[in-house]
């Protein structure tokens, strides 16, 4: 893998572990030569991952909104600043440069990029891993609810078994390099495959 986007916060959470594992999450990866593509922004979790990356000699390139220019206050030290038109451009921006995608906790943004990522791996429209850093037992209650969809049958096991969980980098990592996508596109009849 090239490079991993990276959602995450642009607060920094209650949980000092947060941060902790932003920073170390953001030295791994330039350790092991991986850039990252993230959010742009200079504060919280993003911050914190951007400037760890930048300090352990890694690429880091930010994609950012004109609209969230100022307001995430965008990170103008990182090897290359996007600053693009809409938050649409911002992840199909992101999705491009990426070799898979990671969510580190964070809000309602980091969840809805994610599953957007995710939604278009169970559709076909990439082959690529997503995961979750499970911080401390933040996602705990998210993978709860993924499988309750799946007892209810609103997602196939296959394709949450796409979404790949670890509670370290270094775990993390390891499954995305022996990551293999489900052989079933979502609207493939079960019977005829």
């Amino acid at each position: 893998m090239k490079r991993l986007a990276v959602f995450c916060g642009a607060n920094l959470g209650s949980n000092p572990a947060c941060g902790s594992s932003a920073k170390a999450f953001g030295a791994l990866l330039a350790q092991r030569g991986i850039g990252v593509v993230y959010g742009g922004g200079r504060t919280g979790m993003m911050g914190t991952l951007a400037d760890a990356a930048l300090a352990a000699g890694g690429e880091v390139i930010g994609v950012i909104p004109k609209a969230l220019e100022t307001k995430e206050l965008a990170h103008r030290g990182v090897t290359r600043l996007h600053v693009v038109p809409s938050m649409h451009e911002r992840k199909a921006l992101m999705a491009d440069l990426a070799d898979g995608f990671i969510a580190l906790p964070g809000g309602i943004g980091t969840l809805e990029e994610l599953f957007e990522v995710w939604t278009w791996g169970q559709l076909g429209f990439h082959r690529k891993p997503c995961g979750l850093l499970n911080v401390s037992g933040y996602f705990d209650h998210l993978q709860q609810f993924l499988n309750m969809m799946v007892s209810q049958e609103f997602l196939r096991s296959e394709h949450l078994q796409m979404l790949v969980v670890a509670t370290n980098g270094e775990e993390l990592l390891e499954q995305f390099e022996n990551y293999q996508p489900p052989k079933l596109a979502k609207w493939i009849n079960r019977d005829e495959s």
